[in-house]
């Protein structure tokens, strides 16, 4: 197992708030070997994968839960869009009806509400995977201050469930987002979409929260699972 770390500064000159995301997906494509033509995106989001690929495919299926992500998706006669979410196994049912030779997923799976059956259907596609996946590890400082129970898997739990279904390289790398002020950091939870719009504090909860926060940065922790 291999782990490294990066670090970033939240700027205000950033127009979004998908900064990791963005550092994620670029790094899992670079790990993706060759140049696949059939490729399917799990969890395809507003389409931060298919707008960085370099190479010309034949043919992409982006898949997400989100309609609105889906209409600002990029399209083209490559690139063919389908609603759907992977907790459903009739979506898998679906996917058996293409041939895929990658499959991808960035910054998505860890929402899966049994990553193991999720794991098990990818599996069955039959075909390399590169899939990036945020660990219990993303907010740890947060959580631990506000004595919360993290949300998502643990990297332990995800490289044991992985090496049951995938002949697998499993990498994690540790992010560090900084800020400028406590103010603006949780401005960015609350945009960023990396909480799951978990919202269990109560305004004064949060309040002496931010008063407490004994950092200026953010941890995220990501998996990088390549086949």
């Amino acid at each position: 197992m291999k782990v490294s770390s990066e670090f970033s500064k939240y700027a205000n000159h950033y127009n979004t708030y998908n900064v990791i995301q963005e550092k994620v997906a670029d790094k899992l494509l670079s790990m993706v070997d060759g140049k696949p033509q059939h490729i399917l995106d799990l969890g395809c989001g507003s389409g931060a994968l298919s707008k960085r690929i370099t190479w010309k495919y034949k043919k992409l299926i982006g898949v997400d839960f989100a309609p609105g992500m889906l209409e600002i998706h990029p399209k083209s006669k490559h690139i063919e869009c389908v609603y759907g979410n992977f907790n459903d196994a009739a979506l898998f049912e679906t996917l058996h009806t293409y041939s895929f030779d990658y499959i991808l997923s960035a910054s998505a799976l860890q929402w899966s509400q049994n990553i193991e059956e999720t794991f098990r259907q990818i599996h069955k596609l039959n075909a390399p995977v590169a899939l990036a996946v945020f660990t219990a590890n993303t907010f740890k400082t947060l959580y631990k201050t506000a004595s919360l129970e993290p949300l998502l898997p643990s990297k332990e739990e995800l490289n044991r469930i992985q090496k049951q279904y995938f002949n697998a390289s499993f990498e994690v790398v540790q992010y560090r987002l900084e800020f400028e002020n406590v103010r603006e950091m949780f401005r960015y939870i609350k945009r960023s979409g990396v909480s799951g719009s978990r919202n269990v504090l109560s305004f004064k909860e949060m309040k002496q929260l931010m008063q407490e926060y004994p950092t200026n940065y953010l941890e995220f922790e990501v998996v990088f699972i390549t086949s």
